[in-house]
């Protein structure tokens, strides 16, 4: 049910959940906005395969580009577009405003007690010292 919240407000934008965190990531990484592939698949828990296809969508609608990596002549770098920068930050905008009418009827002493339960979740699905 959730995730058919944020689906909304990403298809406001004519995004997908994926397209979304593809952008993200790449949006998260600082100026300029660019990181090799390996980085990306890594970073969103999925293979390289799946990767490239959602590269081609995105790079066919001017979202993102491959440049040459100068330090690596064997490899590509992904990097946002002025397009897609700016799609992505009014995206951004938007999902964090949808999680907190999301989250509103939550009380602060309740969300507190949420954050500390789940973090104790994360520590267990995730111990220290893991690397994704």
């Amino acid at each position: 049910m959730l995730q058919r919240k944020l689906d909304e407000t990403f298809a406001a934008f004519g995004l997908t959940s994926w397209e979304f965190d593809v952008l993200a990531t790449l949006r998260r990484s600082g100026a300029p906005y660019c990181l090799a592939p390996t980085a990306l698949f890594s970073a969103l828990m999925i293979t390289s395969g799946t990767m490239t296809h959602r590269l081609k969508g995105l790079e066919t609608r001017e979202l993102v580009q491959r440049l040459p990596n100068r330090d690596d002549a064997r490899s590509v770098l992904v990097q946002l577009t002025p397009t897609g920068l700016a799609l992505i930050d009014r995206a951004v905008e938007a999902h964090v405003e949808n999680e907190r009418r999301i989250l509103v009827s939550i009380k602060p002493s309740d969300l507190v007690a949420l954050d500390a339960r789940l973090s104790r979740l994360l520590a267990v699905l995730e111990p220290v010292g893991d690397v994704v």
